[in-house]
């Protein structure tokens, strides 16, 4: 461990005398691409410099034991031996967690996509709250969100919406929200006040750059058509929503939401490029994953990870066993505590398969 930590540090400091480089600091990419390398070794350069601080004072400490002191002195440095060995401890849990291998899209936007599943009317409204939800969580962290698609039901719910949120770390927080979502409650159309269980899917994908998929023009048959409100009424008379067919996958992408045809093939092929990422990531987590049974899943949508039940206040998060009662909090963006949770429950994973 302590290589790997030292490796760190040669990198970092050798980063800082980079960024003080004219040749650096005249070139804006070469700038960003340092500046971001090291931003991201910052946490564990910090913890690793206080952890060989701790084990100076830590060696001293000991030495002085070592002399001849009085009855009051060595009780002293006994008190500092014990809470420097503490310090040392939690250090080293810190730092072994920090060197764990990163996921490379940690850092990324998302495009997070919600559909209505099982439930009708119900399920479209359930997914509606799904995307209050993360738009509330989104807010609380000083992300942005934009919405790039979105078809609505008859009661104002939707039966897909797919958005993009925006910010720093993203995709390392939201990524456990792909999957299957339960609710249980009695729906405002239900007169007899029975519990119904309905369900809509979540996934979560990377925003992909243009150098990461490369698409081909001559791989995509663009459509174009009238934009159409809820019940499928035409709004308007221009062909400005496209379709997007990408011929070698299959995979089909539509937006209308946009203002002009040019903007709605633009949010297309946003989403499309990340579809097509996420296709191939998959299907590489697939084989690591056949090798292993992750705790916390695979992020596929057909997978129950989550049940919203009303009546008991309660949250549950299946993969890991937490229950919370405190729905309104969640559903109000409240989902740090979920999402640390998820954290934990991956990072112990990785530590066990490490040793």
């Amino acid at each position: 461990m302590l290589d790997k930590l030292q490796a760190v540090a040669d990198r970092y400091e050798k980063i800082s005398e980079l960024l003080c480089d004219p040749d650096v600091t005249n070139d804006t990419k070469r700038l960003r691409e340092l500046s971001k390398e090291q931003s991201n070794m910052q946490e564990t350069y910090d913890a690793y410099q206080e952890y060989k601080q701790v084990m100076e004072q830590h060696e001293s400490a000991k030495s002085m034991l070592a002399e001849k002191l009085d009855d009051e002195m060595r009780e002293l440095v006994k008190m500092e031996l014990e809470e420097l060995s503490e310090r040392k401890e939690q250090l080293e849990e810190r730092l072994k967690v920090l060197l764990l291998p990163k996921d490379p899209n940690d850092d990324k936007n998302v495009i997070v996509e919600i559909r209505g599943a099982a439930g009708g009317d119900e399920a479209a409204l359930f997914a509606s709250d799904l995307f209050k939800m993360y738009t509330r969580y989104a807010d609380m962290q000083g992300w942005k969100t934009e919405i790039m698609e979105a078809s609505e039901s008859d009661l104002g719910g939707f039966k897909e919406i797919i958005f993009m949120v925006k910010g720093n770390g993203a995709f390392s927080k939201l990524k456990y929200e792909s999957g299957a979502h339960r609710v249980q409650r009695v729906p405002e159309t239900e007169s007899g006040g029975r519990i119904h269980t309905s369900t809509a899917t979540v996934a979560v994908l990377p925003e992909a750059e243009e150098v990461e998929v490369d698409i081909s023009e001559k791989d995509i048959r663009v459509d174009t058509f009238c934009s159409s409100g809820p019940g499928g009424q035409s709004v308007n008379t221009t062909k400005s929503a496209v379709r997007l067919t990408h011929i070698p996958t299959g995979i089909v992408v539509s937006c209308q939401d946009g203002k002009s045809q040019n903007s709605n093939k633009e949010m297309a092929m946003r989403v499309l490029r990340a579809r097509i990422y996420d296709k191939i990531r998959q299907e590489e987590e697939a084989k690591y994953a056949s090798e292993r049974k992750s705790k916390v899943g695979t992020g596929d949508r057909s997978e129950r990870i989550r049940t919203y039940n009303f009546p008991q206040s309660r949250v549950t998060d299946h993969r890991i066993g937490l229950t919370l009662h405190k729905l309104d909090q969640v559903l109000a963006g409240d989902m740090d505590e979920i999402i640390s949770a998820l954290t934990i429950a991956t990072q112990a994973e990785l530590m066990e398969q490490a040793q």
